[in-house]
């Protein structure tokens, strides 16, 4: 355990953060499945809206750094393949 109030300090503003971004990475996943969901159930007009959705959702963690900006684009394309190959 820290003995200094900054280190204190952190490990505090560190749970948050993490809190944080668990929240976000979760609420990501959530939106992500759905999308799936949709597609296995064929409905492409579901689909293109949870995915603009999960677009939108992963480009402000990107933002945020709770994920990287690569991952965050790569995921986004093979999304919008899925959807292409059933639309």
């Amino acid at each position: 355990m820290a003995n200094i109030k900054s280190a204190k300090k952190r490990i505090l503003v560190i749970n948050k953060k993490t809190e944080v971004n668990k929240s976000r990475k979760s609420e990501i996943k959530t939106f992500i499945k759905k999308f799936e969901a949709a597609i296995n159930e064929g409905n492409v007009e579901k689909a293109k809206e949870y995915l603009t959705v999960c677009e939108k959702k992963l480009y402000q963690a990107a933002a945020k750094n709770t994920i990287h900006k690569n991952a965050a684009s790569r995921k986004v394309s093979r999304l919008t393949l899925k959807l292409n190959k059933i639309a």
